[in-house]
Parts: structure tokens; sequence; C-alpha cells
């Protein structure tokens, strides 16, 4: 309810918002289950750790309707692509899960852009 407040944020930057926090729990939880994996998941772990990171700035960006945006969109959209593609690499459900997620964050900054 309190979002809807915000003027400055269309349908669009709303949905790019809940998606990014979205991303950031799955790749929170990803990462967490991937360090009890072992070494071989060191990539996945970096990478969810920066979508997490991104996500969430690009979010805050977003919600103080910075001039920044777009351009922080773009890189959020790029990191979370790596994130998905490296994340399909591994059968582990909480990466699958992440994938997804973070498949959507993608798409909702890519459309945030356009």
């Amino acid at each position: 309810m309190a979002l809807t407040q915000i003027d400055h944020l269309d349908d669009q930057m709303d949905d790019c918002i809940d998606d990014c926090f979205e991303a950031v729990q799955a790749c929170e939880w990803c990462a967490d289950e991937c360090a009890e994996e072992g070494e071989e998941m060191a990539e996945c772990i970096r990478l969810c750790r920066d979508v997490a990171d991104v996500a969430s700035m690009h979010a805050r960006f977003m919600g103080r309707d910075s001039n920044y945006s777009t351009q922080l969109a773009e890189t959020c959209a790029g990191v979370c692509e790596q994130c998905a593609e490296e994340c399909r690499r591994h059968d582990h459900e909480h990466c699958q899960v992440c994938a997804d997620v973070v498949e959507q964050c993608a798409e909702s900054c890519r459309a945030m852009m356009a």
C-alpha cells in the first residue's frame, strides 16, 4: 500500500522493485545453501552475492527516483543473467529456484529500461 503513494513509480517500476527484492532473498538463500555444498559452488556463491547487492541497490535507487536507475538496471540485468546461467549448471533445488527468480528480475530490469 505505501508504494502506491510514491508518485514517480509506475506499475513497471513497482514490479521491478518487487522482483529485485525477491532476487535478493533467493540469492541469499542459494548462497547460504551453496556454502554447505563445497568449493565447486564458489562461483555460484559469488554471483548470488553480486545479485543480492546490485538488486538491493537498484530497488533502492528506483525508490528514490535516482538518475542512475537506468544504468543500474542494465548492470542488474546482466548480473542476474550470469547468475541464472551458473545456477542452471547445478541440480540443487535452491539453485534452480534462484535461477527462476533472477531470470524474472533480469526481465523486469530490461523492461524498465525500455
